[in-house]
């Protein structure tokens, strides 16, 4: 999958930077590069997979539109007027890089070229791009959106678990939904399966956030307590988080929907399992210390 997303991604980008203002251009390159771990379209990927894709090309496009929103969000979440961020992936952000007006119009940029890789991957399919634009739109928006996700944090009273579903969650449902699409399958049913999927990263994010170092994770840590943001450490205390993201887990594998693929769903959500729970060491350590 990595090879053939990242070729796919890097058309989309090459042809984004022909011809336009050379410093966005480079920033546009800056913000999707290095890609970090391509979480969201992996799970796309193995969603189509699972459901016997026969539109490869539609299954990439989905893919990079997917990230291009996920990497859009995460230039403008690192402005000074959301987390004030310095670094992310381990280098820079966008705005200490180029600016704060490339930063903008960067986000801005890479929302859109989401939404133009779509419509020009249509072909002999255009009821299943229609569907994928839908999705994704709803879940980049209000009232379901990562936006929306963004905004429950200017609240007084935020429910935790409807912030994390449109935070978090509402891109990986995306992922799902969009991986089923694009193979000519439903989406409804694959809603579950990526808001849970979502709502335990949200979790670990959290215990990350709380629990390890900036040099661990490459961006800011301690931004939840920071900025005053709701979260599963503050909510359960970390031992409380640390067993709310297993049964978030043990629910998702659960709710995979009965497909040719299902045994490899479920093994894929086991595999990120283990990834997102490493948190008892470092929780041990900062006990220690």
């Amino acid at each position: 999958m990595n090879a053939r997303f990242e070729a796919a991604n890097a058309a989309v980008i090459a042809r984004a930077q022909a011809g336009g203002p050379g410093r966005l251009a480079e920033a546009l390159h800056y913000a999707v590069t290095p890609g970090g771990a391509h979480i969201r379209p992996t799970i796309l990927y193995s969603v189509a997979a699972a459901c016997r894709e026969d539109r490869p090309a539609l299954t990439d496009a989905a893919a990079v539109a997917l990230e291009l929103i996920h990497c859009a969000s995460l230039v403008h979440d690192d402005l000074p007027c959301f987390d004030d961020a310095n670094t992310r992936r381990g280098k820079a952000t966008v705005h200490r890089a180029f600016s704060e007006p490339l930063a903008v119009l960067t986000g801005d940029s890479l929302i859109v070229l989401a939404f133009d890789v779509l419509a020009d991957a249509a072909g002999d399919q255009p009821r299943r791009a229609l569907d994928l634009v839908r999705i994704l739109s709803r879940r980049t928006g209000m009232p379901d959106g990562i936006c929306a996700g963004q905004g429950w944090e200017s609240e007084t009273k935020v429910n935790l678990s409807a912030y994390h579903r449109a935070k978090t969650g509402a891109l990986f449902i995306a992922a799902t939904q969009m991986g089923a699409v694009a193979a000519g399958q439903e989406p409804e049913q694959w809603e579950e399966l990526g808001a849970r999927i979502g709502e335990a990263f949200q979790v670990a994010d959290d215990l990350r956030d709380a629990l390890y170092d900036a040099e661990t994770l490459g961006k800011p840590v301690g931004q939840d307590a920071t900025h005053d943001r709701p979260s599963a450490v503050a909510e359960f205390g970390v031992q409380g988080a640390i067993r709310r993201l297993k049964d978030i887990l043990g629910g998702a594998i659960a709710s995979i929907p009965a497909c040719p693929g299902e045994a490899m769903l479920a093994d894929m959500v086991r595999r990120y399992a283990e990834k997102m729970t490493p948190v008892a060491p470092a929780y041990s350590q900062a006990a220690r210390g």
